[in-house]
């Protein structure tokens, strides 16, 4: 008897693949720290030590306390930002230390 065949293409094969082992959570945290630096840039990264998702809610550790201050006033904007930049609800607090 011939086995059957799925015909997946290569993003749903490793979509299944990322399900199947409970990746999931890790790849969003990579995403999350990959988004930060893109977003913030060159300036804001120069001083960000960590960032760390855990749940919903993101880490951030930075060496400048006059930036984080700076940061802290438009908290909502930037986790709406990096929100965007993931393509999906994954971050709902943004803690800056």
């Amino acid at each position: 008897m011939a086995k059957q065949k799925d015909n997946l293409n290569m993003g749903e094969a490793l979509q299944k693949f990322i399900k199947a082992n409970k990746l999931e959570k890790g790849l969003d945290k990579v995403d999350a720290q990959e988004a930060w630096a893109k977003l913030m840039g060159n300036g804001v990264n120069n001083y960000t030590t960590a960032v760390e998702l855990r749940s919903s809610t993101l880490f951030v550790s930075l060496s400048s306390s006059v930036l984080r201050e700076e940061l802290s006033l438009g908290k909502s904007k930037i986790i709406t930002m990096l929100n965007e930049e993931l393509g999906k609800t994954l971050i709902t607090k943004l803690v800056l230390r």
